[in-house]
């Protein structure tokens, strides 16, 4: 069994290059370095949420952690198991502890099968439930999520985005899993309905201990859902830190960028609005030395060189920044693909 303190999920050093081909012979060309060395605990119970601009890796870094995809480098421990040394049997076995909401309600739903029989999929796959036991389980699972039973015999194209995504709930909570990915679940519904599957999701988590990864890039949903915050650019982890310091003290120069455009309600509240020039670079071939010194409006020369690594910069607060000052108790580097430099810049 593993310790109280061992985190639900630990990943190490992970890595995932696409091969980019080209020409009649589908030769290799370079390859797309969509995550590039990423390390990172998950608590058990908390919400680690995992924010960026579009095309950053979040996404892959989240189908690698539930080994949908092969990583091409790295770890990723499961209640202290390598998923990726396990066999297929105990694979298959293990996709019950962890479970994905999809980012589109409308297309992650099967539009042949009625609710019923998707949030009983799992169950059916898993040799959970059958019968009238599987009948009451998805009775108990819509009620869950705020439907109701009647609802299991129609189809996803008689619910709203809002209520469709409420079914994707149920079907990833149907077989008990441990950990959740969210990934973007409230990106594609009305703003109206946001909160409210927000709220669900929070209040499930309390009833039933989950541990969630949630994928975002809007970060009022992030201030509303995280207990802790990794900033990724580019493929790589920049910052690290629990919620209350990131928006309070942001330290790496694009987590500033990215709190700098956050909407202020009150009118009379001025805030600088750090605008980045450029574009983003190219994944194929990223700049050497900090992925982010092309667009960093503090960037000095070691910047384009020496790639930072990620350290402490205060109590449970990492980043990866040359020009930020390391803590005081925090005498080297901590390592972004060591399990010491992770475990010490994650506190």
């Amino acid at each position: 069994m593993p310790g109280a303190h061992e985190p639900l999920v630990r990943v190490e050093g992970l890595v995932k290059h696409f091969p980019l081909r080209r020409g009649l012979w589908s030769r290799q060309a370079g390859v797309v370095k969509a995550v590039d060395d990423v390390s990172f605990d998950i608590r058990r119970g908390e919400t680690l949420c995992l924010v960026g601009e579009s095309g950053c890796g979040k996404s892959t870094t989240a189908r690698l952690i539930l080994r949908l995809l092969e990583p091409t480098a790295g770890k990723v421990f499961f209640e202290g198991k390598n998923i990726f040394e396990l066999p297929a049997r105990e694979m298959r076995s293990l996709r019950k502890e962890m479970q994905l909401i999809f980012q589109d309600p409308y297309a992650s739903l099967n539009a042949r099968m009625t609710v019923g029989e998707i949030i009983g999929e799992p169950l059916v796959v898993h040799k959970l439930a059958k019968g009238a036991a599987l009948e009451r389980r998805v009775k108990e699972l819509l009620e869950a999520v705020g439907l109701a039973s009647y609802h299991a015999k129609r189809y996803p194209h008689e619910f709203s985005g809002g209520q469709r995504q409420r079914i994707g709930i149920a079907r990833a909570l149907a077989v008990n899993p441990k950990l959740v990915v969210c990934d973007e679940p409230v990106s594609a519904l009305d703003v109206s309905v946001q909160a409210q599957v927000l709220n669900l999701l929070k209040d499930l988590q309390d009833e039933l201990q989950l541990t969630y990864l949630f994928i975002a890039h809007d970060l009022s949903v992030v201030k509303h859902m995280g207990d802790r915050i990794a900033v990724m650019y580019l493929g790589k982890i920049v910052e690290v830190a629990d919620k209350a310091s990131l928006y309070q003290n942001p330290q790496h120069p694009y987590t500033r960028a990215l709190m700098s455009a956050i909407p202020i309600a009150d009118p009379t509240v001025k805030r600088e609005r750090i605008l980045l020039e450029g574009d983003v670079p190219s994944a194929i071939n990223p700049p050497r030395g900090c992925r982010f010194h092309t667009r960093c409006p503090i960037a000095q020369e070691i910047c384009a060189i020496e790639e930072p690594p990620l350290r402490m910069v205060g109590e449970g607060h990492a980043c990866a920044c040359h020009l930020v000052p390391a803590a005081a108790s925090a005498s080297h580097p901590a390592g972004a693909g060591t399990k010491a430099g992770v475990e010490a810049a994650e506190g």
